[in-house]
């Protein structure tokens, strides 16, 4: 299922547009996004959550030359799905 076909499934389950769905589609990932930026967790009870990790500092090479690189630390979004979801997904 990509965007789009989730827009519709919205849009058909709620009646609305496609258009109104994906504006709602659009707000939720937006809300998502924003709270992620701010390094906050979105817990979706039922579902999941959303949080941030760090990734520690590390060396790398460069293939090319074989030189060694730091990659700095990094921040990355992380989903951890809820039982609910593991368990309808596994019945």
């Amino acid at each position: 299922m990509n965007k789009n076909d989730l827009i519709a499934e919205v849009a058909s389950k709620t009646g609305q547009t496609k258009v109104a769905a994906g504006e709602a589609v659009e707000a939720v990932f937006d809300a998502i996004t924003a709270a992620l930026a701010k390094g906050d967790d979105v817990k979706i009870a039922g579902f999941g959550n959303f949080v941030v990790a760090t990734r520690a500092a590390s060396e790398g090479r460069n293939p090319r030359t074989g030189e060694t690189i730091a990659i700095p630390e990094q921040k990355a979004p992380k989903f951890r799905a809820g039982k609910a979801l593991k368990d309808s997904v596994n019945a």
